[in-house]
């Protein structure tokens, strides 16, 4: 068990809008994409590949946070 008190909490945001590289399995926000390619697969094999899919937001509702010094993830109901 850690000593750590978790005292410095840091409200995590939500993953809405993001995308899935069908190809690279990339995760990115979509406003950041726009209507490019994948960075990822274009970096790394020169292909500018459109293929992306939705990815589904995890427990909806529920607020996540991270302890500033131990990285532990703290989820609330």
């Amino acid at each position: 068990m850690s000593s750590c008190k978790h005292s410095v909490l840091v409200l995590l945001p939500d993953r809405k809008n993001v995308l899935r590289c069908q190809h690279c399995h990339l995760t990115i926000k979509a406003d950041e994409l726009g209507k490019s390619y994948c960075p990822e697969c274009y970096e790394i094999n020169g292909n500018k590949l459109f293929d992306f899919e939705e990815v589904a937001a995890e427990n909806p509702g529920r607020a996540r946070y991270r302890c500033e010094a131990c990285g532990l993830i703290v989820e609330s109901d």
